[in-house]
């Protein structure tokens, strides 16, 4: 398919006036010079919510079967593709072929997930409470709820996940498989990558004949279009993965608007491993190395790095940071998504390395000055120390991270209460540690949405159970995952039909269950007839 630098606006390719801008590829430092993209004005942001606010009520009407084979075809004509897609974004983003295959992969599944979502129909919370006229001292009215779509969703493209996080991704599934249309704003960092996917969703919209502007996709510089989109009134609720200050800036926008919507954004997390003493003793070496290889994978631009390792004081620690110091030094640097990343990564350390008590215990190989490598770097301090400067806390974004020595458990527990939020928390505990583990797992319950146990963070499955958010500054509303079934209720909101004729209500709510969904009726899960 031939990428042509054009946006892609309901079922039209459209031409950007705004300026210009080529793709750059970071492996080799120097821009991709063609196709030329054209960059969108307000006029296209216009245009697209136009289609959109159009688009809503004919493509949330649809039968639930209808929308699921959307989701589906967008996933058989990314693979279809080919290799064309995978060589792009590896010249876009420097990721291994390998790792944007598995991501591939892993786009296609989450579509496919939220396909059989919708035709379970479970997503919409179908709940009935009969009427009971005869009820002293007063009679019940018929009650029914059904979730419904919140309207037309903005998502925005991220650096690190050019396929899983960008034009297609979880935002775009999620808000396809509720019932809303999409605009997504691509990110500069990855242009031809998102035209591709971009025309994949187009040619399959057209394919299962959807409403013209179900789907868009805006190209632009800068902030202008993206704030834009935020700020229209078509728009709804908003999906984005980035930094915090880009996050915040968003949530800003669409709080000042004369209706408020909600911002689903992911922005910064450190991940804590606490290490306690008995695992730390019987899998030094162990945890040692698997701490290293999750902490330098694709040069750490994962939301999910490891980048705070949390430890009680003594021989056994000692022995786990020249082990963990060791690993990390025959590690090789490896090229960062955008010069942007690179240099933020460089400062990140920098501001880490200023912090007095702050050691360094070993670096990777060096980076030519030039080039857009992140060399990775481990530190260590005390638990006084990072609970005395909150800089310490500052997600680097990149392969380095910081051990911090606690003088006991309960100074371990400290600084549990101390971090802010994060996406996940870990725990590497053998038997003997159960009873102080406890205790830290109480605590960070309150402060990320995924803890888990003798692993390492870096890798989110994408299922049911799964949760991918967690309190600020790790999401800016901690109520929703980002990844899994559940990430469909960012778009919903919940409506209520009081002594309604059957032939208004919406069909999961009408007399005989004409969608075959399971329903609470009378507060009891209802199976449907022939289930």
């Amino acid at each position: 398919m031939q990428i042509t630098g054009e946006m892609l606006i309901g079922h039209a390719a459209v031409r950007g006036t705004g300026g210009t801008q080529r793709a750059f590829n970071p492996a080799l430092n120097a821009e991709i010079s063609a196709p030329v993209f054209g960059l969108g004005t307000h006029a296209e942001v216009e245009r697209a919510a136009q289609l959109a606010t159009a688009a809503f009520d004919p493509y949330r009407s649809l039968p639930l079967a209808r929308r699921a084979e959307f989701l589906e075809a967008i996933a058989d004509e990314i693979l279809a593709l080919g290799d064309e897609l995978i060589y792009r974004a590896h010249a876009e983003s420097g990721l291994p072929l390998a790792r944007l295959t598995g991501e591939r992969g892993r786009t296609m599944g989450q579509l496919r997930l939220f396909a059989q979502v919708v035709r379970d129909g479970h997503f919409l919370g179908a709940t009935v409470d009969t009427a009971q006229p005869e009820r002293q001292p007063l009679p019940r009215p018929d009650l029914r709820l059904v979730k419904v779509p919140l309207g037309p969703v903005a998502v925005f493209g991220a650096s690190n996940f050019p396929l899983a996080f960008s034009v297609a991704g979880g935002d775009t599934a999620s808000a396809l498989a509720a019932g809303a249309p999409v605009i997504v704003k691509a990110h500069s960092a990855h242009l031809g990558t998102s035209e591709l996917v971009g025309r994949a969703v187009q040619k399959a919209a057209r394919r299962t004949a959807m409403p013209e502007g179900a789907f868009s996709l805006l190209i632009g510089a800068g902030r202008e279009i993206g704030e834009a989109l935020v700020a229209h009134p078509a728009i709804k609720a908003v999906g984005f993965t980035g930094s915090r200050q880009g996050g915040l800036a968003l949530v800003n926008i669409a709080n000042g608007r004369h209706e408020p919507i909600p911002v689903y954004a992911e922005m910064s997390s450190i991940n804590p491993v606490f290490v306690l003493p008995s695992a730390l003793a019987a899998r030094t070496d162990a945890i040692a190395q698997g701490f290293v290889e999750s902490l330098v994978l694709c040069a750490g631009q994962f939301c999910t790095n490891p980048g705070l390792v949390l430890a009680v004081d003594g021989p056994d620690l000692d022995r786990f940071i020249a082990s963990a110091g060791k690993a990390l030094a025959s590690k090789a640097p490896q090229v960062m998504l955008t010069p942007g990343i690179a240099s933020a990564y460089r400062k990140g350390r920098e501001q880490v390395q200023a912090v007095p008590g702050v050691e360094t215990v070993a670096s990777g190989a060096a980076a030519e000055a030039e080039s857009h490598a992140a060399q990775a770097a481990l530190y260590v301090t005390d638990a006084r120390n990072l609970l005395g400067h909150d800089a310490l806390q500052a997600e680097m974004f990149g392969p380095a991270s910081l051990i911090v020595k606690a003088r006991d458990l309960q100074e371990l527990l400290q600084v549990a209460e101390h971090l802010e939020g994060q996406l996940t928390a870990t725990l590497q505990i053998d038997e003997p540690d159960l009873a102080a583990a406890r205790k830290l797992v109480r605590v960070l319950e309150r402060k990320c949405g995924r803890i888990l146990a003798n692993g390492f963070p870096t890798g989110v499955e994408v299922s049911h159970a799964m949760v991918h958010g967690g309190p600020f500054p790790a999401t800016s509303n901690a109520a929703h995952t980002s990844v899994g079934a559940t990430a469909i209720d960012r778009f919903l909101r919940p409506v209520c039909y009081q002594d309604l004729p059957d032939a208004l209500r919406p069909q999961a709510l009408q007399q005989d269950n004409p969608l075959s969904i399971w329903r609470l009726i009378d507060g009891m899960p209802t199976r449907p007839r022939g289930i």
